[in-house]
């Protein structure tokens, strides 16, 4: 039976955890105890992707990306406002949790959202990090409490995931973002690969675009597989949402999206194994 989300409300809930969704799946095998505080990290950041969506004006989400780094530093105080935060902050090991992680993830989100693109490629890791990783973080902090050791046994895992996340994201929708005047690529690999915005652009990609792209799905392949390699078995148990999220995340590389109508089922039965796995070890 399908748990079900407690203290958020619609629409937020659903905007979190979409059904048939990579999101969800890594939600509903989640071990039970970080449901709660997934599905709160998964609705604050639905928030942010769509501010970040390039369909978004921009004016509009500039006025709200500086509401919501007002309603970080508030998080981080104790005194939220939205129902979002509210959700967090109540949780029971909340009062022990250090939010300012978010602060960072705000500030990235406000650089995309602004079109400020990733100049150097050696800049991925810590945009991405502050973008997918804290998050992820904070999660586990609501889930388990504050564990330096733990934290620090995760990192690399993490980041892998989400540099792997940024990549397949930028190879999914990099079309969407050049057409709002946005590059999300490294501008320094794209001037190496000879790739200007009229190939970002263009309806078809170039030969040189499409060999740049397979070399970024492959990258991101690699990513998702060092995540789902480097998480210790110490932790696969308790995180196997973050295994889910990798084993989903390189299957979709390919560009193949669940059917709106209804789950697919391979990627309900690879979640269901994946976090199955997870959960027998130790």
């Amino acid at each position: 039976m399908t748990p079900t989300p407690a203290r958020l409300e619609e629409p937020y809930r659903g905007r979190a955890v979409p059904p048939a969704t990579i999101r969800y799946w890594s939600w509903l095998f989640a071990a039970a105890d970080c449901r709660d505080a997934l599905l709160g990290i998964y609705a604050l950041t639905a928030e942010w992707r769509a501010l970040m969506d390039p369909a978004t004006e921009i004016s509009a989400a500039g006025l709200k990306v500086a509401w919501w780094q007002e309603e970080m530093r508030r998080l981080a105080h104790g005194s939220p406002v939205h129902p979002i935060s509210r959700h967090l902050a109540d949780l029971p090991r909340a009062g022990s949790v250090d939010f300012t992680p978010l602060c960072a993830t705000i500030e990235a989100v406000a650089r995309q959202t602004a079109g400020a693109p990733l100049e150097r490629a050696a800049d991925l890791g810590e945009h991405s990090a502050a973008l997918y990783a804290n998050p992820l973080l904070i999660a586990g902090r609501l889930a388990h409490g504050a564990d330096a050791a733990a934290e620090a046994a995760v990192l690399g895992s993490l980041s892998a995931l989400a540099a792997a996340q940024y990549l397949a994201h930028a190879a999914a929708d990099y079309r969407r973002e050049a057409h709002r005047g946005r590059v999300i690529f490294a501008v320094d690999e794209l001037l190496a690969a000879g790739i200007d915005n009229a190939d970002l652009g263009a309806a078809q990609p170039s030969a040189r675009l499409q060999a740049y792209l397979d070399g970024v799905r492959a990258g991101a392949a690699q990513l998702f597989a060092a995540a789902a390699r480097e998480l210790p078995p110490a932790q696969r148990a308790t995180m196997r949402h973050v295994l889910v999220l990798a084993a989903l995340g390189a299957k979709h590389l390919s560009g193949r999206r669940s059917d709106a109508r209804g789950p697919r089922l391979d990627d309900l039965y690879l979640a269901w194994t994946t976090a199955r796995r997870a959960a027998r070890q130790t």
